[in-house]
């Protein structure tokens, strides 16, 4: 014979149901305890005031012996005695050194006699193209005078050849052109005041260094006197193409 059983009365019908209700709740206690917060009541200042009764101290009154004032200083009293003169005594007068409108200064009277004249001779340099009387090159002392200035230019243009040096470093680089010379033959024959102009100043020093070994000449003479005589000279740097 099979058991009927009342579906209202059955307990597992509603377990599902039951089961998600206590669920819930368990979980709303669980975020309670989690959420809940505790104090510590100890480290709580509740700052509460003590009042007490103020005492009023009373502070004694005592006497500072303060030294007495110092005295006043001692008034100085000067006492003038009158001495009579028993020795004449002269004043000396200083007279003022000061000059005023009405002195007159003495003026030095000079004499002619009194100054001294000395002839200063300037030194004045004679081109070499208006010259009367040309320097000399050792070697053209017998030559007439109308040939000497002829002598004179191929002598120099001689010693020029004979000493002339192509510098090394003018020739690695390529370096050429022309060295315009002036210097001055002195009043005692002497090379001076060599003066160069050229394209490059290793040019320049081999023109000095040639002019330099230039020999003692006789100098050239203005109205019968030594005088010194400026002398130009061009010298060409030509480098040799083969």
């Amino acid at each position: 014979m099979q058991v009927k059983k009342h579906p209202e009365v059955e307990i597992g019908r509603n377990s599902s149901l039951y089961f998600a209700i206590g669920l819930n709740i368990m979980l709303f206690f669980t975020w309670q305890a989690l959420e809940y917060k505790t104090y510590d009541k100890e480290a709580i200042d509740i700052g509460i005031l003590n009042l007490e009764k103020e005492v009023e101290e009373e502070i004694p009154i005592t006497n500072i012996n303060t030294p007495p004032p110092p005295p006043p200083p001692a008034v100085v009293t000067e006492t003038l005695q009158i001495v009579e003169d028993i020795e004449d005594i002269e004043e000396t007068v200083i007279e003022s050194t000061e000059a005023n409108q009405d002195d007159r200064i003495a003026e030095p009277i000079v004499t002619v006699r009194d100054v001294a004249v000395k002839e200063v001779e300037e030194e004045v340099e004679v081109p070499f193209a208006i010259i009367e009387e040309v320097p000399i090159f050792p070697g053209c002392e017998n030559v007439s005078k109308a040939q000497k200035r002829a002598c004179f230019e191929q002598k120099i243009q001689a010693h020029v050849v004979k000493n002339f040096q192509y510098p090394q470093v003018a020739l690695e680089l390529g370096i050429h052109g022309r060295v315009s010379v002036i210097f001055t033959i002195d009043k005692d024959g002497s090379i001076t005041k060599i003066r160069t102009r050229g394209p490059d100043k290793v040019l320049e020093n081999e023109a000095v260094r040639i002019i330099s070994t230039l020999p003692k000449m006789i100098p050239g003479k203005q109205r019968g006197k030594p005088v010194p005589v400026p002398f130009s000279l061009p010298i060409n740097f030509v480098v040799a193409v083969n």
